[in-house]
């Protein structure tokens, strides 16, 4: 593989993240540490990144679960639901979106789509400027990634930097995280 498609990819990836409003960034990573219960969310792709955030959240100590797990708890006010939509349109995230907001909870959405149906229904949004499954063809292509796959890089990273922001939020250590990772592998 040449070289020059990983310096394309990381090029384009660093362009992103540094296009993100730190600002909002802290904003959002607040709303996490002072919810009562967060849930989270994404489909796809993204779903795998956001439970790889899911699970670091859990190591530093923060009430969190996932949608469609058997122990995901009821949402309501004082709780967030999180949950990433780069295009802005899934029926699954807009309904779930719906149900989250009609018990009092607040809708926190990571999505490149300012001007979507999820953007809509979010309390706060954490627009991430990448392309998605909804701008990867025509004209719209600014990656040479395949589809989201930008958005998708770029949501690893960036919530990477929210761990680290929220650690020092919380108060965590590395060693309390630690020693909230699983024994069980």
């Amino acid at each position: 593989m040449s070289d020059n498609l990983f310096r394309a990819a990381l090029d384009e990836l660093g362009a992103v993240l540094a296009k993100m409003d730190e600002r909002t960034i802290d904003a959002a990573c607040r709303m996490i540490a002072e919810a009562r219960t967060i849930g989270v969310h994404g489909c796809g792709r993204e779903a795998l990144q956001i439970k790889g955030f899911a699970m670091r959240l859990f190591h530093l100590g923060l009430p969190v679960a996932v949608v469609g797990d058997m122990t995901m708890p009821a949402l309501g006010r004082g709780d967030v639901f999180l949950v990433t939509s780069g295009p802005g349109e899934s029926s699954t995230v807009l309904a779930l979106m719906r149900t989250a907001k009609a018990a009092g909870a607040a809708n926190l959405l990571l999505t490149a789509e300012p001007e979507s149906s999820a953007a809509e229904l979010a309390d706060f949004a954490l627009m991430i400027p990448a392309q998605t499954m909804a701008s990867d063809q025509g004209g719209r292509q600014t990656s040479v990634l395949p589809m989201g796959s930008i958005y998708e890089g770029a949501l690893f990273v960036l919530f990477e930097v929210m761990v680290l922001k929220l650690r020092t939020l919380t108060g965590a250590t590395r060693e309390a995280m630690r020693a909230r990772h699983t024994n069980m592998e």
